[in-house]
């Protein structure tokens, strides 16, 4: 990647190209390290080192903050003594990654190898210097302020890194994150253009061509794995939760049904790890035939042992501009992945059951459980 060989000599004879967005970073990296000689505790060891390391630390990887080869080397040195990290070191693993050198792009003796070797013994020693004076000064503070925030801090880059490309590269365009972040959620439009400042990227945002953004800063995607589905599994370990869940949506289903219009084909949109609708409307229509469309072929045989054959499975994703429309009521899931407003605006079918969280009311719907924040919303077409 011609942008990314280009970056290799940060530290050389490569200029900033803003003088603002340099100046702004210089002072907050000095502000990062007179908090710590201030206020030297835990917490802002942890969320320093990981804020700094994707704001300022990476900035600077890509756009040198000065045009003296000599002041480039200095920030460098006191980043590694802020930060605790060689920054010559990240500064290769960082631009291996960037050139998609996947072998290289670990700690390993070849990303070593990439680094400026002087400028990476350097910031060796004096990240061993101040961990000496620490040690000498106080070991119980080392061991207990110094050392549990600093590998915290490590922590937490460690989930930035990875989540950030865990499904592919992945944007995420929160305001807040992006604010304090210097639009680092911008992750897809970085790795396409590595060399545009921060205040750029946005620009460069193709929400409907690129990958589908996440709705979690990178650090925090690995609520994902505690998200809907991560909750269907902890009820399917429950027979006595699974009782619970049934009663709450029959009670749902039963006061609505009288709003219906005569029902003899039931579509069920995601049928789910636990397919909780099929099971209610089994009883409560006898009559109809129910199908379950589920994009997700592991879920519907979790679904099949649930229910018995009177349940027709599809294993297909959802498109209600292409689907067959001869179903009188469709089901829509509360983790439907597609334009749920589409669902109230335009409804599939005569009649439209839409689980929802239990403050956004649509059409004629009723609470279904404040413990579980659902609704049911009936819309009519």
């Amino acid at each position: 990647m011609q942008t990314v060989a280009s970056e290799r000599f940060v530290l050389g004879r490569a200029a900033p190209r803003s003088v603002v967005d340099a100046r702004m970073f210089v002072a907050l990296a000095v502000v990062h390290g007179a908090l710590l000689l201030i206020w030297p505790s835990r917490l802002l060891i942890a969320f320093g080192l990981w804020w700094n390391a994707n704001t300022i630390a990476h900035n600077f990887i890509h756009r040198p903050f000065f045009r003296s080869r000599t002041a480039n080397r200095i920030f460098s040195l006191y980043s590694s003594l802020v930060l605790g990290v060689p920054q010559a070191f990240w500064r290769a693993r960082h631009l291996a990654h960037h050139a998609e050198l996947a072998a290289e792009s670990k700690f390993s003796a070849a990303t070593i190898a990439r680094a400026d070797e002087r400028q990476l013994v350097g910031e060796v020693a004096i990240i061993a210097g101040l961990w000496s004076v620490l040690i000498w000064i106080s070991p119980l503070d080392f061991v207990a302020v110094y050392l549990p925030g600093y590998l915290a801090g490590l922590g937490f880059c460690f989930l930035q890194g990875h989540f950030e490309h865990a499904r592919g590269t992945t944007s995420h365009y929160g305001r807040i994150y992006n604010t304090l972040f210097f639009n680092d959620g911008y992750h897809v439009e970085h790795h396409r253009r590595p060399g545009v400042p921060w205040h750029e990227l946005p620009a460069l945002a193709r929400p409907n061509a690129d990958a589908a953004p996440s709705r979690w800063p990178a650090v925090l995607r690995w609520l994902d794995w505690c998200s809907l589905n991560g909750l269907e599994r902890l009820v399917l370990s429950s027979p006595r939760l699974q009782r619970v869940v049934v009663s709450a949506h029959e009670r749902a289903f039963r006061r609505l049904l009288p709003r219906l219009p005569p029902i003899r084909r039931v579509l069920i949109v995601g049928g789910g790890l636990f397919p909780r609708t099929a099971i209610v409307l089994r009883t409560l229509l006898p009559d109809a035939a129910i199908e379950i469309v589920e994009a997700n072929d592991a879920h519907l045989a979790c679904a099949r042992r649930l229910v018995d054959g009177r349940v027709r499975f599809i294993h297909a994703t959802y498109d209600p501009s292409t689907s067959d429309h001869s179903a009188d009521l469709v089901v829509i899931p509360l983790a439907y992945v597609g334009d749920r407003r589409r669902m109230y605006d335009a409804p599939p079918a005569r009649a439209v059951l839409v689980h929802d969280w239990f403050w956004r009311r649509r059409g004629a719907g009723l609470v279904i459980s404040c413990l579980l924040l659902k609704r049911l919303n009936l819309v009519l077409r």
